[in-house]
């Protein structure tokens, strides 16, 4: 198993446990091959939830530039309420894992296709 797939396995269990949710294996793969070399980096590879530069990059590297979504989506709810369903308690949420619950958030699987 290569270090990619070891990390998705990883990912797939912390959206089970942690969120609830029965991950789509293919977007997940998608979306963790999408976050690029950022997976293999202990400090990339997790989103600080709590400081607003991470939150602001989050929106406008994920949101806006792969997603195509605007300021008027609201992106800062939906980026919220994706952290309360991880736990913000969770010191380590995992980027790919929060982008890929941003995408099913704003219902953007179709960018992936």
């Amino acid at each position: 198993m290569s270090a990619r797939e070891e990390l998705i396995v990883k990912y797939a269990a912390d959206l089970r446990d942690k969120c609830g949710v029965n991950p789509d294996m293919d977007l997940l793969t998608k979306v963790t091959i999408g976050c690029g070399p950022s997976i293999y980096n202990a400090d990339s590879s997790t989103v600080a939830g709590s400081q607003q530069s991470e939150l602001d990059t989050v929106k406008n590297n994920f949101l806006i530039k792969k997603l195509g979504l605007t300021d008027s989506d609201d992106l800062d709810a939906g980026i919220n309420a994706v952290l309360d369903k991880y736990g913000r308690s969770n010191k380590s949420k995992y980027r790919a894992v929060v982008y890929y619950l941003l995408a099913i958030h704003f219902k953007k699987e179709s960018v992936y296709n």
